[in-house]
């Protein structure tokens, strides 16, 4: 663990540097707002190489990482099987807008693993929001129908009709919204709150034929890691069913995390269609959708809606995602995963009690979250009575004793099986202290 008397995260004075430089061209010098430090302060430390659980910094400090490149870094980071993998893949060709045989190989893999794809198809795509988004107009075009409902908080990516109520990213930069987005591509786009089945109802009957799709993160992933409540899952798929509408699991940020089958295998729930990313792409940007036959055979060129992309199963995506589910399956490691992440929330939970600071956590799998409020986290709401500026402060104490955070009280946390039990005894040391000077 870094000493924290030689080294200040937010202050490194090549990172500073970098940070600089790149604000000249970039806008607020980040590629993907979630990076800024602007909700914690400072500035982001710029990483020149990670392995395993670790980052090391261009100030040449090593941080133990819960970030794990916001979930895809389940193996941890430079698997060297995967590296080898995409290597191999790279000297054949970088990409070639054709058919190989990889993609095949892939995509049965994928079908043969998420129950919701077991007697479908998927179509693989570049990331997450892709994904989504290509789920949303397959539900349109599948239904006839428009509106969609998505839950309070809920982040599905930045297409215009899902930045409503979108956590996260929108929710640490305070953007309830965002601009650019016009009023007709929201209006019909409908918000319940998480983990109500009442309102979900209530919606679903005031727009009774009118609803093409339920999107929903099975488990809350973008306002901090929010589990379902008992039979909430369960109830969306009898309404969804009931009222005709497409049931999506947004599993972008659980798939193969959470367990090998996503959520869906975890709590026993089977949507119509699911979404993937992260994980799926072994840590190159790849996503995919699938789920019933029924559906996406109307997906082009079967069907009538269009959805296409140049680098879709490219072959470096494509070996990295293949290998990264081969390793899942023959290693099995959820269990491990399970009982390290339980350990650290215990540890977390355990020094915050003893130091009477209020905070919620909860984990599924190795996906964990902590919320700096004395009211049990149930949504998104719960979510925002957190104390925002006591966790700026507990952000910098973690980073100046070499823990490294997403900065941002309304992001998950993530463990990969490079985190052994000796790195969760670091980290819990040093939350220990942190909460103290808290």
């Amino acid at each position: 663990m870094t000493d924290p008397s030689t080294f200040d995260g937010r202050a490194g004075a090549r990172s500073l540097e970098l940070f600089e430089r790149a604000s000249q061209h970039i806008p607020g010098g980040v590629n993907s707002p979630v990076r800024a430090f602007s909700s914690v302060g400072g500035q982001p430390p710029f990483i020149r190489r990670a392995h395993g659980c670790t980052l090391e910094t261009e100030d040449g400090a090593s941080l133990i990482d819960y970030v794990c490149t916001w979930g895809p870094a389940l193996l941890g980071h430079g698997r060297l099987e995967v590296v080898e993998a995409v290597c191999t893949a790279a000297r054949n060709g970088l990409s070639f807008g054709a058919c190989a045989a990889a993609e095949g190989e892939f995509a049965a893999l994928i079908c043969a693993t998420v129950p919701s794809m077991r007697d479908g198809m998927v179509r693989l795509v570049n990331s997450g929001t892709e994904a989504t988004m290509s789920a949303l107009r397959l539900a349109r075009g599948f239904t006839g129908k428009n509106k969609i409902i998505k839950c309070d908080g809920g982040y599905h990516g930045h297409a215009d009709l899902l930045l409503v109520a979108a956590g996260s990213g929108a929710a640490t930069l305070g953007i309830p919204g965002s601009a650019g987005v016009p009023e007709g591509a929201v209006r019909d786009t409908l918000t319940v709150p998480f983990n109500d089945v009442a309102a979900m109802a209530e919606v679903l009957a005031a727009h009774r034929g009118d609803v093409a799709a339920i999107i929903v993160e099975p488990i809350a992933g973008n306002m901090g890691c929010i589990p379902p409540a008992p039979g909430y899952l369960e109830a969306l798929r009898t309404l969804a069913t009931e009222h005709e509408a497409v049931l999506i699991f947004d599993e972008v940020m659980t798939g193969f995390r959470v367990a090998l089958g996503g959520a869906q295998e975890r709590f026993g729930v089977t949507p119509d269609l699911t979404c993937l990313g992260k994980i799926v792409g072994g840590g190159l940007p790849v996503g995919a959708y699938g789920g019933r036959r029924d559906i996406m055979s109307t997906v082009a060129p079967l069907g009538p809606v269009y959805q296409a992309g140049t680098l879709s199963g490219n072959p470096l995506g494509v070996a990295a995602g293949l290998k990264t589910l081969q390793i899942l399956i023959e290693e099995d490691p959820y269990d491990a995963l399970e009982q390290r992440t339980a350990a650290l929330v215990k540890g977390l939970q355990d020094a915050s009690a003893s130091h009477d600071i209020p905070a919620q956590l909860a984990h599924v799998g190795p996906m964990f979250g902590l919320f700096f409020t004395a009211r049990p986290v149930a949504n998104y709401d719960d979510a925002k009575t957190s104390d925002l500026e006591r966790f700026s402060r507990w952000h910098a104490g973690m980073l100046e004793r070499g823990v490294y955070l997403a900065p941002s009280q309304f992001e998950a946390g993530f463990l990969s099986t490079a985190h052994d039990e000796g790195t969760i005894e670091c980290t819990v040391a040093a939350a220990a202290q942190v909460f103290e000077n808290l």
